[in-house]
């Protein structure tokens, strides 16, 4: 029987890179893998369909946003192995624990949170960017917008893609959610990335469940299951230990690397020149 990190690895809601050609992130710095969660539904170019379902629906009329989502996400419940079971997986979860409604916050959140609702018959709270937090008693009903303490006395479940530092929720969803005079004391999501997200919501009181957590021995069994080498799995353990020596020492390892991704242009040159003003390249400087 399969498990979540199977599905993990098979989607690529976590790809790991070849030990010669690491990926860029954002903050201008090497890395071995990506963790993109949303991928567990069924596939990237289904995650990407219902990501831009979601967002073509959100600037839309809201009191139809999960009436306009419904239809994908049920049919890619019925017919992928892994979202079923990750959609499972929460269910379950959540049959455990005491809430009211499930709240999900704008965009991945939303893979995650509307099939267990529907699943449960509990109502589902839509929380938008612009602070916006819309109700509806059924996922297949209306939308209403709700304004301040309009869900006084009730109780939220969260469910997110993955928990970081947990800043979406002390930056947006708790406040959002305190602001319609309701709370949170328990939040599932699929991924702890064990950055500390889990330390923060206990501080502001709220329980965390989650079913696969990026540390290394998860790596570990992917390698005795045959989804990874071990030689990417050493790549892994030494980007965990020190990330920024990782990149240092492939840098060194490949001198050429950066004035390569330079010459390619777009998104490549600027990340080599990120990391060049960020002092990350040996040897180099703005």
């Amino acid at each position: 029987m399969k498990s979540i990190i199977d599905y993990l690895f098979e989607t690529n809601a976590i790809r790991v890179s070849d030990p010669e050609k690491p990926f860029w992130y954002a903050s201008g710095t090497l890395g071995p893998y990506f963790v993109n969660t949303h991928f567990l539904f069924e596939s990237e170019a289904r995650a990407n369909e219902l990501l831009a379902l979601i967002e073509k629906s959100a600037a839309g009329n809201r009191e139809d946003f999960l009436t306009s989502l419904l239809p994908l996400v049920k049919e890619v419940y019925e017919t992928s192995e892994s979202y079923k079971a990750v959609i499972d997986l929460i269910v379950s979860k959540a049959q455990t624990l005491d809430f009211d409604f499930i709240s999900g916050g704008e965009r991945r959140d939303f893979f995650f949170s509307l099939m267990p609702a529907y699943l449960l018959g509990k109502p589902h709270l839509s929380i938008f960017k612009d602070g916006q937090t819309w109700y509806s008693e059924s996922v297949e009903s209306k939308a209403s917008l709700i304004n301040e303490n309009g869900l006084s006395g009730k109780k939220a479940l969260h469910i997110a893609d993955l928990i970081t530092e947990a800043s979406s929720y002390t930056n947006a969803w708790i406040p959002s959610l305190q602001g319609v005079g309701t709370g949170i004391t328990d939040t599932i999501a699929v991924i702890d990335r064990l950055q500390g997200g889990e330390a923060n919501l206990a501080k502001v009181g709220v329980n965390m469940y989650t079913f696969a957590k990026i540390e290394l021995s998860l790596f570990d069994e992917a390698v005795q299951k045959g989804i990874l080498t071990s030689t990417q799995r050493d790549m892994v353990a030494r980007f965990m230990n020190d990330p920024i020596e990782y990149m240092k020492e492939y840098l060194i390892a490949h001198p050429n690397f950066i004035d390569e991704q330079i010459a390619l242009g777009g998104k490549p040159q600027q990340r080599a020149e990120l990391a060049i003003s960020r002092g990350y390249v040996p040897g180099r400087s703005n």
